[in-house]
């Protein structure tokens, strides 16, 4: 999956404070199912709400995407940063399989070297505050979420 991935989206959206574990129903973080085409199973068994992902993907205290990329869609938001590629078009780079892959453990969708965090991994590297051991940064439906969102982001 890396060789398909590692190109693209190699940045980073870089977390911030809240964490979340995952709820009862949703594929639990180390059950999560990675193929050579990405997590093709949703976390929920249900699609996303784009609206609910465009807000978490801007939230700083959530997603923070846009500390690491440029979105042209979320113009109203200032200090896009420039760390990860932009994310313009992601949609038509990648399929919803990949998109999840890539939100849910970077690490493991792209390569260990990227910055960008894994949403819904309990591997959270080394010197990370023992508050946010065994918890993940984003629900199982908050990856879904921000996976809807993703997905329309089409030239």
């Amino acid at each position: 999956m890396r060789t398909i991935l590692k190109l693209g989206l190699a940045g980073a959206c870089l977390a911030g404070a809240a964490v979340a574990t995952a709820h009862a129903g949703n594929v639990a973080p180390m059950d999560v199912k990675f193929t050579d085409d990405g997590v093709t199973q949703s976390l929920t068994g249900a699609a996303g709400d784009v609206a609910k992902g465009r807000a978490v993907f801007s939230n700083r205290k959530l997603g923070n995407c846009l500390a690491c990329h440029v979105n042209a869609e979320q113009k109203e938001h200032s200090f896009h940063g420039e760390v990860g590629p932009p994310l313009d078009g992601v949609a038509d780079r990648y399929s919803e399989a990949e998109l999840r892959a890539i939100v849910i453990n970077s690490k493991k969708a792209l390569t260990d070297e990227t910055i960008m965090p894994g949403f819904y991994s309990l591997d959270l590297g080394v010197r990370v505050n023992k508050k946010f051991t065994e918890k993940t940064i984003l629900t199982a439906e908050q990856v879904e979420d921000v996976v809807a969102y993703l997905t329309t982001l089409k030239e």
